[in-house]
């Protein structure tokens, strides 16, 4: 079983160790993991495979481990569609459930991460947002009930930058050149264009934003803007259906594919045997 992000197990089993051990006393045998899955509508190629192998990592760790600290993980899945209202109904219905309630809730995006912010901080419950969510809640004096290691959406896109100035010679070379950013309009293809105008406005390139509505089945007026526009790069922030139908239509207006650079999510194998020979050349 494939994650979308192959660091996320160890994370989870290292959180997930640090949270038993608080709470081992109480736990009374049991320790409950919430699971909001996405097993329908358009992100479920990516989701999917997350939601199971989640299952699979918690599964292992009591058949191999006996647990975290001898505590057995217990746990139950709820279909969010990745819908922010089904998330709430979700989070609310899963909160308290086993002895001492969830321990850790594990969002499985971005959008669902900024609905439940609020609720869970006031519940006092942990959020892992493992490379997602919103980025600023790295700042653990402002968002303590949050983590979101190992990277966050703004130095994915500075990693992004740097190799697309590796690719024209240098950062010194971006100056003067063409990005479009084509994104997911939601909470998680906005996170980063702030700091994309701020670093526009550092390294001298222009920059244009072309949302594009979920579930993102009809681009064909976001590519016809970038075939007009002729960017030097596009940098591609797309989730599901959204991004098999964005190498599609680059493909159809004879975009080089060695010009779009994604960061994980866009990059997942499922949408990329979906896009056919239209993914070849997509970084």
């Amino acid at each position: 079983m494939q994650l979308t992000y192959p660091w996320g197990s160890v994370l989870v089993a290292a959180v997930l160790g640090g949270l038993v051990g608080v709470t081992a006393v109480t736990a009374a045998g049991e320790q409950f993991i919430p699971i909001l899955g996405v097993r329908q509508g358009a992100t479920k190629s990516t989701q999917i495979p997350r939601a199971d192998g989640y299952i699979a990592y918690l599964t292992l760790l009591n058949e191999r481990d006996g647990g975290i600290n001898g505590v057995k993980l217990v746990w139950e899945e709820c279909e969010t569609v990745y819908d922010a209202t089904r998330t709430v109904e979700c989070y609310e219905h899963l909160k308290a459930k086993g002895s001492t309630g969830a321990a850790v809730f594990h969002p499985m995006g971005t959008p669902p991460t900024y609905v439940l912010l609020e609720r869970a901080t006031h519940d006092r419950i942990p959020l892992l947002t493992v490379g997602y969510g919103r980025a600023d809640t790295s700042d653990g004096r402002v968002f303590p009930y949050v983590f979101n290691p190992p990277i966050n959406y703004w130095s994915q896109n500075t990693a992004k930058l740097r190799f697309i100035g590796q690719r024209v010679g240098s950062m010194a070379q971006l100056k003067g050149r063409n990005i479009a950013h084509i994104y997911h309009d939601s909470e998680f293809g906005r996170e980063i264009i702030p700091i994309l105008d701020a670093q526009a406005a550092q390294y001298g390139f222009a920059v244009q934003h072309l949302p594009v509505r979920p579930p993102g089945l009809d681009q064909k007026a976001t590519w016809l803007r970038v075939k007009m526009a002729q960017p030097d790069w596009i940098i591609l922030r797309t989730f599901g259906v959204m991004t098999t139908t964005a190498l599609k239509e680059a493909a159809q207006s004879g975009i080089p594919r060695d010009r779009l650079v994604g960061y994980a999510g866009t990059c997942v194998e499922q949408d990329m045997v979906q896009a056919g020979e239209a993914a070849m050349g997509y970084i």
